[in-house]
């Protein structure tokens, strides 16, 4: 057996160095193939709201339009933050295979720490729009967007605290097959916000910015 594995579960359970560690209990495979289903389901909602964007993009109701509004630094820096995010979650993906506990909290915390600037700008950028006048109330397209971006942003912001929970319990308890499974899975959930942000980058922003 393998060092790694030695480490990844404290020399008391030997396991077959083929399958990763959080797929070791049929339970865990399980609550993965479970969680993917409920990414199913999300997948929908955020096919409902991007729908609902693109019919009201052009109902501005004479308030400011999608042109007027997007700031193309502020969403940049929301894009290359999420994006590095999804890279440094896959690092600790790798870093957990490995049994390395230490890099793979470490790759967490930056994680979230990538997370929380790209809330620091979404924040912003919301709170400079509500000044300025736009708000969801003034037109359908202000409504379908604050509800999509918004409606995403709330989805980072329960991952921050869903990962934040998962590396006090690496620090707790170390690589077990539990808490392999909770770190995998929320990294799932990462990937798939990072995933649904590109089509906001591309439908909401970019195309905004033309149209």
């Amino acid at each position: 057996m393998s060092d790694a594995h030695t480490a990844v579960h404290g020399g008391h359970h030997p396991v077959d160095p083929s399958v990763p560690v959080e797929y070791h209990h049929e339970e865990n495979s399980l609550r993965i193939a479970g969680f993917w289903v409920f990414l199913g389901s999300d997948l929908v909602l955020f096919s409902c709201l991007f729908a609902t964007y693109v019919v009201m993009h052009g109902r501005t109701a004479g308030g400011p339009t999608s042109n007027q509004l997007f700031d193309v630094t502020g969403f940049t820096i929301e894009t290359i933050a999420l994006l590095f995010s999804s890279f440094t979650c896959g690092l600790a993906t790798y870093e957990m295979r490995r049994g390395n506990r230490n890099a793979m909290v470490m790759w967490l915390l930056i994680t979230i720490a990538l997370g929380l600037v790209f809330l620091g700008f979404e924040i912003t950028e919301f709170v400079q729009d509500a000044s300025s006048g736009a708000r969801m109330q003034t037109s359908g397209f202000l409504s379908a967007f604050f509800t999509l971006v918004g409606t995403h942003g709330c989805h980072v912001s329960m991952g921050i605290l869903w990962m934040s929970g998962v590396v006090v319990q690496l620090i707790r308890r170390g690589i077990t097959p539990i808490t392999a499974r909770k770190a995998f899975i929320v990294s799932i959930y990462w990937h798939f916000l990072d995933a649904v942000w590109i089509f906001i980058f591309t439908v909401v922003y970019l195309t905004g910015k033309v149209l």
